[in-house]
């Protein structure tokens, strides 16, 4: 048996453009439909990255980006050495790790309970019920807030001077009370859209293990723990590194609407603070604004990579 002769140069590379030609030349309708999105794409998410460099620069709207003279990294300095450093790092932090402790399990317990949920009719009103919320605009969100803990006409003063006769203190414009509003009225918005994902992930589960577990003598709850949580811990491994790359990405909206100027100690975040200084009455700075918004995204990106292997290591689920 005489062993293959080797491809020459010229005919390995025409192997290669024929393999390309059929991949691809099947497929030319699907590339196609491809090409827009990729042309959007392009021109609005990474061809304005371009702009990044006015952190770099002391911009002048007059000269240009490409125009404004370069001051390397005097924007940072600028940051890292306000006053305004400390405190709006701080308030971030807090708001988005209270944010993910309180929203990220209750998803995931409450598309364990649906699932469990024999009666349909039951099942689809606390779905309709949880999903509600999230199509409710940010700005009706924070006007339903304002309104119902209003110390004098809203729900909770209402109820305060009803039972003590005496008026109500005033929670909107307490800082120590702007974390809570804040996230548990978004664990409220978001919770029930938040389970669809877990509930898909329980819809792979063979019925077949449920019977035999029942044959077996395990409870509901037991095979809630057995069956139907490993199910959906790779789901949620997912969710949690995702999440990870988002700490420091607080919702700009929905902080901007409740703040207030008693309550600015908690509720000033980076978002906040980069649209006051960029954009704001008394703004204008807008090299400042880049600098603050390019180390905020690089903390995500360092955040989300620290995570993904953490969680790769420790139990081989990952975005890559």
């Amino acid at each position: 048996m005489t062993a293959a002769t080797p491809l020459s140069k010229e005919a390995r590379r025409a192997r290669r453009l024929a393999r390309f030609k059929k991949q691809y030349g099947n497929n030319w309708q699907l590339y196609l439909m491809l090409l827009l999105p990729v042309i959007w794409l392009f021109i609005f998410c990474y061809l304005p990255m371009t702009g990044i460099q006015i952190a770099f620069k002391d911009f002048k709207i007059r000269q240009g980006i490409w125009g404004s003279p370069w001051v390397g990294f005097e924007n940072f300095e600028r940051f890292f050495t306000s006053y305004q450093f400390t405190r709006v790092l701080k308030n971030t932090l807090l708001i988005s790790l209270y944010s993910l402790v309180a929203s990220f399990p209750l998803p995931i317990v409450l598309a364990l309970s649906l699932n469990v949920v024999r009666k349909a009719a039951y099942k689809k009103f606390v779905q309709m019920v949880t999903y509600i919320p999230h199509f409710i605009s940010v700005i009706v969100i924070v006007g339903m807030i304002l309104q119902m803990f209003n110390s004098r006409i809203g729900l909770y003063g209402t109820v305060y001077t009803a039972l003590t006769g005496q008026q109500a203190p005033d929670i909107l414009s307490k800082a120590s009370a702007f974390p809570h509003l804040y996230v548990w009225s978004g664990v409220w918005q978001e919770v029930g859209w938040g389970s669809i994902i877990y509930l898909s992930a329980l819809s792979a589960v063979d019925p077949a293990l449920h019977e035999a577990a029942i044959v077996d003598g395990a409870s509901r709850f037991k095979r809630v723990l057995v069956l139907d949580l490993p199910t959906v811990l790779p789901t949620a491994t997912i969710m949690l590194i995702m999440n990870a790359g988002r700490i420091m990405t607080v919702g700009f909206e929905k902080v901007y609407l409740m703040q207030n100027d008693l309550n600015l100690t908690t509720s000033e975040i980076i978002s906040t603070y980069v649209y006051k200084v960029s954009l704001g009455p008394t703004g204008g700075d807008f090299s400042l604004g880049a600098a603050i918004g390019l180390f905020n995204s690089v903390i995500n990106l360092i955040l989300i990579l620290l995570v993904n292997a953490v969680t790769k290591r420790m139990g081989g689920t990952s975005l890559w």
